[in-house]
């Protein structure tokens, strides 16, 4: 169970299954899994249908979800489309059985939490607060009601209930606690040599039978991508900002009206000199230390320079080193007591003995600094980025509700917007499915360019802005479609040639180590069963020892216990296609007394979800064996 809690955490697999388990619960991707009258429906779920449409934009979803979490790591040709699509209706199936398992229940959300939730999410903010201005526009451009949103928001609340509910159930004994920590502190002594492929590879001729028949059964490897070219424009809030022309007389009257924001307050040098007094000392102790202060500062008056007095005599660790000397100073950021003095000193002047609740100060201004306002001229191009950047924002606003308004009633065509709102229609190059350059690189605006509505329905695409603290927004079409395509046999014939021989050295890599390790069974030392290998010894390793291959640590971990006075051997295939012959000779379990790291109770609780977890999916599993759930084939957008 350990182990295989492991194996799932890592890998590429896992993000799949995390942006999976995300889709439902993101803010964006709810939908009702009530099915749409007349579409065409892909699976129908204890009676209730689910779409081809939702499906579509759910694995959409699922793609953006996984570049995002994957940024330069994400690679397309991991996520074939179709079993994308399948693994999401996969999903979309037992979030259906979840949310009809939860209202049979009788599970409910008030409209209060429904409420809080919509406070609390970011997009629905501006300066930290709600803004129901922002609510309301982020809805109208995901083409919902608040009503839809609250309503599609309590679904998958109510489905959130039954997850918690049944994860946080679990309970972890002390004796399985104990078990967790004598497997999760396991090490196991081990050694490990390495067959390289490359050892094996051969000249011989490939047959043109296995050429063609390598070629069949690998088809989507040699598939060129699905391409678009698209008609775009782009709302952006910087380019509205340049093009906004402010005259000086706006920019004066935005000045006059709020001169205080370009003021700056008056400034004092001061040096100081502390002797502390403890904060249990009674009313003797601190007369004896202000007696002393008072001391030190006749010798100052007398022509003993302050910062040799300082250096010597002050007890502040921070300036004492530097003469006393605290830097220029605002009124306001000192201990009040200090502060009053120090700003009510004339230059030059010594203060009294002050007492603060760190002990008594000697203080002195060296130079005042009186306030002053910057003037126009100074703060005149600041001013005019500002008055442009809210005039752009503005402009924004306006703009992006029109360009949405607009593509939507000539859902053919992108020229009627750009025309009636002065826009560049702009074209570009061939793109697949992991984006373009620039704007067209965004997860979002790649997904809608290949969502069916725009690439299927050839229509206009919703306004899209790809990044939510970015005032930009991006409307598109499709231009032109190029469908993904087997390329030819003669142009990929040498990458067939490669493999095979790869393949074939593979193989033969493989099939020396079984003989290896048969040898090392029967007692043999590594010199006589693999000659010319390189043993690896790196002794007690852990299951996370980073230094060991992975492939390496998962198979020494899963390999039985060796016998006494004997070693468990084994092979696995490292990532690079190199052979690994691995032998275990002893196993040392972990400690089960309480680190200190985190605490039994936290170990207990970690350990809790992901049991929870476990039982819960098997719930999903049996309530997937026991309903009623229709299937239809799942097509592939190049097929519609």
């Amino acid at each position: 169970m350990l182990q295989a809690i492991r194996e799932r955490a890592q890998g590429w697999l896992a993000w799949v299954i995390v942006g999976l388990i995300s889709i439902p619960f993101a803010l964006w991707g709810i939908q009702s899994y009530l099915g749409v009258g007349g579409e065409p429906v892909v699976a129908t779920v204890n009676g209730v249908d689910i779409t081809d449409r939702d499906l579509s934009r759910r694995a959409q979803q699922a793609r953006i979800e996984l570049r995002e979490r994957l940024g330069a790591a994400y690679d397309p040709a991991l996520f074939e489309e179709g079993r994308l699509r399948a693994e999401v209706l996969d999903d979309m199936i037992r979030q259906t059985l979840l949310l009809d398992a939860s209202n049979r229940i009788g599970m409910r959300v008030s409209d209060e939490e429904v409420r809080i939730q919509i406070l609390s999410e970011p997009a629905f903010q501006r300066d930290g607060r709600f803004d129901r201005e922002s609510y309301e526009r982020l809805l109208r451009l995901q083409g919902l009601s608040p009503a839809q949103f609250e309503e599609q928001l309590r679904q998958q609340l109510i489905g959130n209930q039954l997850l918690r509910a049944v994860v946080g159930s679990e309970l972890i004994t002390s004796r399985e606690l104990d078990d967790y920590r004598r497997l999760a502190g396991q090490t196991r002594e081990l050694s490990y040599a390495v067959m390289p492929a490359a050892d094996f590879q051969s000249d011989a001729p490939i047959g043109e039978d296995e050429i063609q028949a390598f070629y069949a059964a690998n088809a989507a490897r040699f598939q060129s991508p699905e391409m678009v070219t698209l008609e775009y424009l782009v709302l952006d809030v910087g380019e509205l900002a340049k093009g906004a022309e402010i005259g000086d007389d706006e920019l004066l009257r935005v000045y006059e009206q709020d001169q205080s924001r370009f003021g700056q307050p008056e400034l004092r040098s001061v040096r100081h000199l502390l002797a502390t007094v403890p904060q249990d000392a009674d009313e003797a102790s601190a007369q004896a230390v202000e007696a002393q202060v008072q001391s030190i500062r006749e010798r100052i008056l007398a022509g003993e320079a302050f910062d040799e007095v300082a250096r010597s005599e002050s007890q502040d660790p921070g300036s004492a080193s530097e003469g006393g000397s605290l830097g220029t100073i605002e009124q306001g950021i000192m201990d009040p007591v200090f502060d009053m003095v120090a700003f009510a000193l004339p230059e030059g002047e010594l203060s009294q003995p002050v007492r603060t609740r760190f002990g008594y100060h000697l203080i002195e201004v060296t130079e005042i600094i009186p306030p002053a306002v910057k003037s126009f001229d100074e703060v005149k191009e600041e001013l005019r980025a500002e008055v442009s950047r809210q005039r752009g924002e503005s402009l924004f606003y306006d703009l992006g509700e029109r360009l949405a308004n607009v593509a939507y009633e000539t859902p053919d065509s992108l020229e009627p917007a750009a025309e009636e709102l002065g826009l560049t229609l702009q074209q570009s190059d061939w793109i697949g499915r992991a984006g373009g350059e620039g704007v067209l690189g965004h997860p979002r605006v790649t997904g809608a360019a290949f969502s069916d509505e725009v690439l299927v329905g050839r229509n206009n695409s919703d306004l899209i802005e790809p990044e939510r603290d970015v005032l930009r927004a991006v409307v598109l079409r499709v231009a032109d479609h190029r469908v993904a395509a087997v390329r030819p046999l003669d142009e990929v014939r040498d990458e067939i040639v490669e493999a095979l021989r790869s393949e074939r050295a593979g193989e033969a890599a493989l099939q020396a180590a079984g003989t290896a390790v048969e040898q090392l069974r029967q007692g043999m030392h590594w010199s006589e069963a693999m000659p010319s290998a390189v043993v690896e010894t790196p002794g007690a390793v852990a299951r996370d020892l980073q230094s060991v291959p992975a492939p390496v640590r998962q198979l020494a971990f899963t390999l039985p216990a060796p016998v006494e006075g004997t070693a468990s051997v084994g092979t696995t295939v490292l990532e690079n296609g190199d052979v690994a012959v691995i032998q275990v000779t002893e196993i040392k379990d972990g400690d089960t007394t309480p680190s200190e790291g985190p605490s039994p109770a936290s170990e207990a609780e970690m350990l809790a979800q992901l049991l929870g977890r476990h039982v819960y999916d098997g719930m999903l599993g049996d309530m997937q064996l026991r309903a009623k759930v229709e299937r239809k084939p799942i097509k592939m957008t190049s097929d519609l």
